[in-house]
């Protein structure tokens, strides 16, 4: 006995798209705290592009042996404050594996000044942190670190400031 013979494909579900601002509004599950992740804000220049960048680089404490993961984020930026939104991790295309962390850089032009940085986790914990960016003296300042005061709010990030891996345009020398 064949089958009926279709009238119209069949309808395939949308997966559902994380958004950054869901993130935002969530209450976390009371969790005790535990360091995930490092933020570190470093200068970097991009020779190819020719251009001086703030940057936030984003890692896990946990290296990864198998595979080459990449932090995946949303990045909401106003005024003065910064929101780096966690979405997950990202399997690279790597043949050779090596021991690493999980990592990502987000690239900004304009920063001078005083930032306020916050780390959000898809459950809804944030972390944060007031950088101070002085690109003509080279140097920045983590002056504040702090859990913003919410439900169940949790420790998950540690703030830093990467001297060692600044680079800067041959230029401003």
């Amino acid at each position: 006995m064949p089958l009926k013979k279709p009238t119209a494909l069949p309808k395939i579900p949308k997966t559902r798209k994380k958004k950054a601002q869901s993130a935002l509004k969530a209450i976390p599950q009371k969790k005790p705290d535990k360091i995930e992740y490092y933020c570190k804000a470093l200068f970097k220049y991009d020779e190819k592009k020719d251009l001086q960048f703030c940057v936030f680089a984003i890692e896990t404490v946990a290296e990864f042996i198998s595979f080459v993961y990449e932090v995946s984020v949303d990045v909401v930026k106003e005024k003065k404050e910064i929101f780096i939104v966690l979405m997950g991790l990202r399997a690279m295309p790597n043949l050779a594996p090596k021991v690493q962390p999980a990592r990502t850089e987000i690239n900004f032009e304009d920063l001078l000044g005083e930032y306020r940085v916050n780390v959000v986790k898809q459950d809804g914990s944030i972390n944060s942190a007031i950088y101070k960016f002085n690109i003509y003296k080279k140097e920045i300042l983590l002056l504040d670190e702090f859990k913003p005061k919410k439900k169940n709010n949790r420790l998950f990030c540690k703030f830093l400031v990467a001297d060692e891996e600044f680079s800067f345009s041959p230029k401003l020398y």
